[in-house]
């Protein structure tokens, strides 16, 4: 009998380790065709974290723009790769040496294969979820708040009375913008192509809000502000708002460079007033950013940010829910321009 029972539970051992090994989960690939990107649906195994590394169930995770533009030759995708950025989820695993974490964490987070079931994240990169948000708002954090937070603090020096100038303010980035910018203490001034979205806008916090679609904001922008011009102006729009957005500088002004969903990567540049005024032009991407680069601007918006967001000063603005399924669908409404604020997917 005995050795009858030692059989059964050997059996059973050997198939719950054999079924954890072929664990498999579905997630999405990104790849470019013709100038576009285009996604495909796999399943693969379940990822194992290595060392400092933390597995991610994922919950929530969030479209950003940047990926999805094939057609500029900084985001083309050559070979086909996971696809998404950032969300939210439930820590299931941790790697060695991983502290700071336990299994069933609520977390945020950002790295490379975002649109699947379970995702790898350098534990770094990840950070707590506070509790009064939904799994929705939170995926829609990361990876477009960050982006604002290092345009407007550590590169854009933004601070408390100055102006801020977002052009093309109704997308994720652009919505993050106006939000820490208001946290800061900063004016803002916001243009859209869409007069309900800048409504919906000021309502959200914008102080003054100008309906251009790419250029002609700077008379009305340097009119809000007495004539003096503003004092960080950020580019989500592309080459058609350079021109304004250089315009309306005060003194010593600044101008981030982050977007080009115009699809215009060229710009005359007047170089006298960049001279003349001191100006000061940086562009912010994701791209080449190191691991250890990424792992300081998370640890600032955490430390710079995240109390407003947990207590209730910030908080995301998710303009629509897709089911996982509907990932494609949810790219083509993102293609449409039609959002405001940030589009998530929900992974059930």
């Amino acid at each position: 009998m005995n050795a009858v029972i030692q059989l059964l539970i050997t059996h059973a051992l050997i198939t719950h380790i054999t079924h954890y090994d072929i664990q498999k989960m579905k997630s999405y690939w990104i790849k470019s065709e013709g100038g576009k990107t285009a996604l495909e649906l796999r399943e693969l195994p379940v990822p194992q974290p290595k060392a400092g590394e933390i597995v991610v169930r994922m919950r929530a995770a969030s479209l950003n723009r940047g990926e999805l533009l094939a057609s500029i030759g900084l985001h083309s995708l050559d070979e086909a790769r996971p696809a998404g950025g950032d969300g939210a989820g439930e820590v299931h695993a941790l790697g060695e040496g991983v502290a700071g974490f336990k299994s069933g964490d609520r977390v945020m987070a950002r790295a490379r294969g975002f649109f699947s079931e379970y995702v790898v994240v350098r534990a770094d990169q990840a950070f707590p979820m506070p509790e009064r948000l939904s799994w929705e708002q939170a995926g829609a954090i990361p990876t477009a708040f960050i982006t604002a937070y290092e345009m407007l603090v550590p590169h854009g020096r933004l601070k408390s009375g100055e102006w801020l100038l977002v052009a093309g303010a109704s997308s994720g980035v652009g919505v993050a913008c106006v939000q820490i910018g208001k946290v800061l203490g900063a004016h803002t001034i916001g243009t859209s192509g869409s007069k309900d979205k800048l409504e919906r806008l000021k309502a959200a916090g914008l102080e003054v809000a100008i309906q251009a679609r790419g250029r002609g904001f700077a008379e009305a922008a340097l009119n809000a502000t007495g004539g003096k011009g503003v004092n960080l102006a950020i580019d989500l729009v592309g080459g058609t708002a350079f021109p304004d957005c250089l315009r309306v500088l005060a003194n010593q002004g600044r101008l981030a460079i982050v977007g080009y969903v115009d699809g215009v990567l060229k710009s005359e540049i007047d170089l006298e007033p960049v001279h003349g005024k001191r100006l000061q032009i940086f562009g912010i991407s994701n791209t080449h950013l190191t691991a250890a680069e990424r792992a300081e601007a998370t640890r600032g918006f955490v430390r710079d940010v995240m109390p407003a967001v947990a207590d209730g000063r910030i908080t995301p603005l998710v303009d629509k829910v897709f089911a996982f399924a509907q990932l494609p669908a949810a790219k083509d409404y993102v293609d449409s321009n039609a959002q405001l604020g940030k589009v998530v997917v929900r992974i059930a």
